[in-house]
C-alpha cells in the first residue's frame, strides 16, 4: 500500500507540471527533442516529460510597435525627425518562432529603412501633406515583407514629423504671409464689390432720372398738343357756328375791320395797312354810312352850343 501511494505521488509530481492550459488568443510552440512538433491552441494540453518542451508562448492579439524618431532626409535635402506607430498581429506561431531571430526588432528596422526610402522621394512640402500616401505605402511594403515571419501588419501611422527649427520659422513666416495675402485679397474684393454696387446704384439713379425726364417731356408735349387741339377745335367750332348762322361776306369783312381797330387801340401803335385792307375799310365806310352801322353818335342828341364868355376888358 505504501509503495502504491509512493508511485502515485511520483506520477503526480511528474505529470501535473506537464499539464498545460493555453489561454484564449494565445498559441504555444512545442518541440520534441529540439525539433518542432506542434502548435498548441487555446485549451488543455499534456506534454511528455523530459522529451517535449514549450519553446515559444505567442499572443495572437493585435500589438503596437512605437518606433523612436528616425532622422530622414527629404528630396530637397531637409533633415527631419519622424517616428512611426505600427499595428501588427501574429497569425502563424511557427513562422514567427522560426522565421527570424528577433522578428519585432527586424520589423522596427525594416520600418525605419522603408520610411527613409519613401520620404527620400518626396520634398518637404510633399512629406508634410502626404501622410496618407506614406502610411499606405509603408503598410503595403511591411505587410508583404513580414509574411514569412508570420506577422500581419494592419496599419502604419506617422506619429510626428519634426522639421528643423529654421524650417519651422520659415514655415511660420510663410503661413503669416499667406494669411496677410488672403486678408488683402478679401479687402480688395470687398472694395471691388462696394464700388460695383455704388456704380450700379448710380446707373439705376441715372436711368430713373432719364425715364422721369422723358415721361415729363411726353406729358408736357401731350398737354401742349391737347391745348393746340382744343384751340383749333374751338376756332373750327366758331367758324362752323358762323357758317350755320348764315353770315355773309359783308359781316366777315366787318369782323376784320373790328379786329383791325382793336389792334390799333394803343398810344404808340403804328399799323401799316395793306391795299386790300384799305379797300376793305372803304367798303366798310360806305356800308356804315348806308346802313348806319358803326355810328356811335346819337342822332337825336344835338351837340351843346358853347357860350361866348364876355370879355372883361372891353365892357
Amino acid at each position: 500500500m505504501g509503495i502504491f501511494i509512493t508511485v502515485l505521488v511520483v506520477l503526480a509530481i511528474i505529470i501535473i507540471p506537464n499539464i498545460k492550459i493555453v489561454p484564449q488568443a494565445h498559441e504555444y510552440v512545442v518541440e520534441f527533442l529540439g525539433k518542432y512538433k506542434a502548435t498548441w491552441s487555446a485549451g488543455i494540453h499534456v506534454k511528455i516529460p523530459f522529451l517535449e518542451r514549450i519553446s515559444k508562448r505567442i499572443t495572437l492579439k493585435e500589438q503596437v510597435l512605437d518606433s523612436p524618431p528616425q532622422p530622414v532626409i527629404t528630396k530637397d535635402n531637409v533633415t527631419m525627425q519622424i517616428d512611426t506607430v505600427i499595428y501588427y498581429a501574429i497569425y502563424d506561431a511557427k513562422l514567427y518562432a522560426y522565421g527570424a531571430v528577433n522578428p519585432i526588432s527586424a520589423l522596427s528596422n525594416l520600418a525605419a529603412t522603408t520610411l527613409r526610402n519613401i520620404v527620400g522621394e518626396l520634398e518637404l512640402d510633399g512629406t508634410l501633406t502626404s501622410r496618407d500616401t506614406i502610411n499606405g505605402k509603408m503598410t503595403s511594403i511591411l505587410d508583404e515583407a513580414t509574411d514569412k515571419w508570420g506577422i500581419k501588419v494592419s496599419r502604419v501611422e506617422l506619429k510626428n514629423i519634426i522639421p528643423p527649427a529654421e524650417i519651422q520659422n520659415a514655415m511660420e513666416k510663410q503661413m503669416k504671409a499667406e494669411r496677410d495675402r488672403r486678408e488683402t485679397m478679401l479687402q480688395a474684393e470687398g472694395h471691388k464689390a462696394a464700388a460695383i454696387t455704388r456704380a450700379e446704384g448710380d446707373k439705376q439713379a441715372m436711368i430713373l432720372a432719364a425715364e422721369g425726364e422723358r415721361d415729363a417731356r411726353i406729358a408736357r408735349a401731350e398737354g401742349e398738343a391737347k391745348a393746340i387741339y382744343l384751340s383749333k377745335k374751338a376756332e373750327a367750332d366758331g367758324l362752323a357756328a358762323l357758317k350755320e348762322a348764315g353770315v355773309d361776306a359783308a359781316v366777315l369783312e366787318l369782323k376784320k375791320y373790328e379786329a383791325l381797330v382793336a389792334m390799333s387801340d394803343g398810344k404808340a401803335a403804328k399799323i401799316i395797312v395793306p391795299t386790300d385792307a384799305v379797300e376793305m375799310t372803304k367798303s366798310n365806310v360806305v356800308f356804315s354810312e348806308t346802313t348806319g352801322l358803326g355810328d356811335k353818335t346819337d342822332p337825336d342828341r344835338t351837340p351843346p352850343v358853347s357860350q361866348k364868355k364876355p370879355d372883361p376888358c372891353c365892357e
